[in-house]
């Protein structure tokens, strides 16, 4: 301050209290401005690590599912591979099947039709038994008297006569229907 009468060197005619007054808006702004950008910093920073703890949790959630996938699909190989296939269909009462024959679609058939060899085994089998029609065993012989008067039904639909085609062992059979 200066001798003559109170007042600022700086400030000629104020009051020494109308600088003070001047001043505190900006310092109350800056006071503000630098609170909200703390606080800013602060919602920012814990929305980041929410964000990085659901990741790492994903993350490792996603392992444990890629794990299970993997065992499912060594499940799934094992299940499918030829040994197991064939273990689980006898199982099941079936049997391999011989050469295949075809039907070309003109009506002819390609390659020599024979049933099924080899005994399924229904016994240990789950599920219901087949049908008898399709049991390869063959019936007991019905009393001769029976037999003269009735004839005998077939057993195996493939059974049925086979007429030679042109002389390539192919066999017609007529179509069922026409």
């Amino acid at each position: 301050m200066s001798a003559a009468g109170g007042k600022l060197a700086g400030a000629p005619g104020a009051a020494p209290g109308a600088a003070t007054a001047r001043r505190t808006p900006f310092v109350l702004l800056v006071v503000v401005l630098l609170g909200s950008g703390l606080i800013a910093l602060l919602l920012l920073n814990s929305s980041l690590n929410q964000g990085s703890f659901e990741l790492s949790k994903l993350e490792k959630q996603t392992d444990e599912l890629s794990d299970e996938r993997q065992a499912l699909q060594q499940e799934v190989d094992q299940l499918s591979a030829p040994g197991a296939l064939e273990q689980r269909a006898r199982e099941l009462g079936m049997v391999p099947g011989g050469s295949p024959a075809f039907l070309n679609p003109d009506g002819t058939v390609a390659g020599v039709p024979a049933p099924a060899t080899g005994q399924p085994s229904v016994a240990h089998a789950p599920g219901p038994l087949p049908p008898l029609v399709l049991d390869p065993t063959p019936a007991p012989a019905p009393p001769a008297s029976a037999e003269a008067s009735a004839p005998a039904p077939a057993v195996l639909p493939s059974a049925s006569p086979l007429t030679p085609a042109s002389g390539t062992g192919a066999a017609t059979t007529p179509a069922p229907g026409r």
